[in-house]
């Protein structure tokens, strides 16, 4: 397998659930804030796992003397090395761990994984201050979604089965059991004529048979 085979599955906008918004600026009285859209570090692992499990390492070193918590990031997905820094910021969340996970985010968009979101336009939201959050988060537009989620309620299905995977019996025997009813719900489908979203579920299947295989 060689990056060029698996480029566009990196490049695919994550779920909407996956995307997450930060502010950047406020007006004077802070009840509008412009937001970012960003993944978090956990997204872009759980990506690199589910494309090329066995095919990526990530690796930091420590930038001494930086005015706060700041790392030198260097990711290889198969064979093809990026590499990149992480600052921490300020404040009490200004940690070593923070800014090892600016580093992936920065190294991975390298590879094109999350890049789109820096093409969504300029959004001003209602902002909570109290709550340090938008009062409603905004819409992503239909090209920044995954394909099965541009169809009626494809984000909660989405959802539904990704909650599925932490909610599997820590049994091995009872996970293998509903793999297998899983697998035969899908195989009642018509392999050609699959919807986007049922390949999605597909896929979801396949990671809970090989972390059951891993369990093992």
């Amino acid at each position: 397998m060689k990056l060029s085979d698996v480029q566009r599955r990196l490049q695919a906008p994550f779920s909407a659930h996956q995307v997450s918004w930060r502010p950047a600026a406020f007006n004077k009285e802070r009840s509008r804030a412009l937001l970012l859209a960003y993944v978090d570090a956990r997204a872009v692992q759980d990506r690199l796992d589910a494309i090329c499990p066995d095919g990526w390492s990530f690796e930091l070193e420590v930038v001494a003397g930086a005015a706060s918590p700041t790392v030198k990031g260097r990711l290889s997905v198969l064979g093809v090395i990026r590499e990149d820094i992480g600052e921490a910021g300020e404040g009490e969340r200004a940690t070593l761990k923070a800014a090892a996970s600016d580093a992936l985010k920065r190294c991975a968009v390298q590879f094109g994984i999350g890049r789109y979101l820096y093409d969504l336009p300029r959004q001003w939201a209602d902002w909570d201050d109290h709550r340090h959050a938008p009062r409603s988060e905004p819409q992503l537009p239909e090209w920044a979604r995954p394909d099965f989620e541009r169809s009626s309620g494809g984000a909660h299905i989405t959802q539904a089965m990704e909650q599925l995977r932490y909610e599997l019996p820590v049994d091995l025997e009872l996970q293998r059991e509903v793999y297998k009813h899983l697998k035969a719900a899908l195989h009642s489908l018509e392999p050609h004529g699959l919807e986007p979203h049922g390949l999605e579920a597909q896929r979801s299947a396949q990671v809970a048979e090989s972390e059951a295989g891993q369990a093992a």
